[in-house]
């Protein structure tokens, strides 16, 4: 064999090596799956025909159910947007999280004219907290973003872009988000200017479309990797508008009456828009889920859907959510630590791996969701995270399914409360953030027997009462960004 031969076999051999390690990337790469998270915003309960609303149709995110799981003790970070999504992206429950209240950085205006911000931004999360997003980067994950940011603006710790996404668009300040006619929403740090939008109550390009459109063509572009899509939408978060196609679905079909209007602008037909709006979401993913069937990505695909917290309240901005039972059988609404603030539903679909039609009763919150994203994936969540993954339970693997001893809440707005779900207690305190005489004494449900928090059985069950107000005690750390006097004292 001359020399030429070998040199020829040499390459050859060298060059299989390379093609067959390229093909064992790409399967390896294939087998994990893409992971699509939505969030409504102050979405209630029963707000979804699967969890029997009458009024408002929701067929795409019911077939998610029907195909998947639904979970009926799932609750929400916390009341409020802000500190509800770092629950969500950190994996930390209210009482460890960073962010723990909604609130506008005014030491940091500064950066107002040098970022081009035209919105305050929230408080930004810092580079030491590890988001879903940078935990996925372990294994290459495509990350994108298309929403509501709410966790700090572009030029920040807390810009999405440093927080593990590699392209954020939407709105970045929830300021901005209180009008879905925005005349820009943000790729990355870069403006977009939308035509025809002046951000009064109709406009040319309604922003739920522009991040349905732009979460499309993230799919289409990562569709050959493993990728994962954060879809925080700001429906049906008032301002109410919506497109006239789903206004029209319920306009003269749901009545309507008089009311006294505050907050927010006023719509001519305040309950058929506020239906349609939930309606255009959903419409919105039923065209994600045709898009995953069309690619053929759907058996690889999981996806989840949720709300940020509970529906609003006294018909601010025209809704109306005792009209529609947007809570369910539940005590309170957004802002509450009782169950309708923060009982929230949520669905789940993998074909292949989830049982269609199954039905779960099992006690998660969004600090669960980092750690069984990371169980899905191979990857490590950090240590000091309060989350446990239900993994199990949407493989139908209930034996293996660890449980929480307890769920635990705190929010230093709304008068200042405190919430611990111990199996079926409930403890409940409010108006802490008195300036004299905080009121420190626990509220105690059993939500098996009286679900809509309606008997307070505290005189009854000392013992309980007891071990729940240990738990509100130790079960948190003081926050120096969002103190709270009468519990940092303790």
């Amino acid at each position: 064999m001359t020399r030429f031969v070998k040199l020829i076999l040499c390459s050859l051999l060298l060059l299989c090596v390379l093609l067959t390690s390229t093909s064992n990337t790409e399967a390896a790469s294939k087998q994990l799956p893409n992971i699509v998270f939505i969030i409504a915003d102050d979405l209630g309960y029963k707000e979804l025909g699967c969890y029997g609303q009458k009024w408002i149709q929701t067929p795409n995110i019911d077939k998610i159910a029907k195909n998947g799981i639904r979970f009926t003790q799932f609750y929400s970070g916390n009341a409020v947007c802000a500190p509800s999504r770092c629950n969500l992206l950190t994996g930390k429950h209210p009482g460890h999280a960073y962010i723990r209240d909604n609130r506008n950085p005014k030491h940091l205006q500064h950066m107002k004219e040098k970022e081009g911000w035209e919105f305050p931004g929230q408080y930004p999360i810092p580079d030491a907290e590890v988001t879903i997003a940078e935990m996925l980067k372990q294994k290459n994950y495509a990350t994108g973003a298309m929403g509501k940011w709410g966790l700090g603006h572009f030029g920040t710790t807390g810009d999405p872009n440093r927080q593990g996404f590699d392209l954020f668009y939407g709105f970045n300040c929830q300021v901005h988000a209180h009008n879905h006619y925005p005349k820009f929403l943000w790729r990355n740090n870069t403006k977009e200017t939308l035509p025809g939008n002046d951000r009064t109550l109709y406009g040319d390009t309604h922003s739920q479309d522009k991040f349905v459109e732009n979460g499309l063509a993230f799919i289409r572009e990562h569709q050959d990797q493993p990728f994962f899509l954060y879809l925080p939408f700001a429906i049906p978060h008032l301002s109410i508008q919506t497109t006239e196609a789903s206004l029209a679905k319920y306009r003269g079909k749901i009545p309507e009456e008089e009311y006294k209007h505050r907050g927010y602008i006023k719509h001519p037909h305040p309950r058929a828009g506020y239906a349609g709006m939930i309606t255009q979401m959903d419409d919105g993913v039923g065209q994600i889920m045709a898009l995953l069937k069309e690619l053929k990505l759907e058996d690889n695909t999981i996806v989840f859907f949720t709300s940020d917290n509970g529906p609003t309240y006294n018909r601010l901005g025209g809704s109306d959510s005792k009209f529609f039972e947007s809570a369910g059988p539940y005590r309170g609404f957004k802002g509450s630590l009782y169950e309708g603030g923060i009982r929230v539903p949520l669905v789940v679909q993998w074909p292949g791996h989830i049982q269609p039609g199954e039905v779960t009763d099992h006690l998660s919150a969004f600090w669960d969701v980092m750690p069984t994203l990371a169980d899905l994936t191979g990857t490590k969540a950090p240590a000091d995270i309060d989350g446990i993954s239900f993994l199990p339970t949407l493989l139908g693997k209930e034996q293996q399914q660890k449980q929480h001893e307890y769920l635990y809440w705190e929010f230093p707005s709304y008068t200042g409360q405190q919430a611990v779900h111990m199996g079926d207690w409930k403890g409940v305190r409010q108006k802490l953030m008195r300036k004299k005489n905080p009121q420190m004494k626990i509220e105690l449900y059993n939500l098996k027997d009286d679900p809509g928090e309606k008997h307070n059985v505290a005189d009854q069950h000392p013992e309980v009462v007891a071990r729940i107000k240990e738990i509100m005690k130790t079960g948190r750390s003081p926050s120096e960004m969002f103190p709270f006097p009468a519990l940092d004292q303790q």
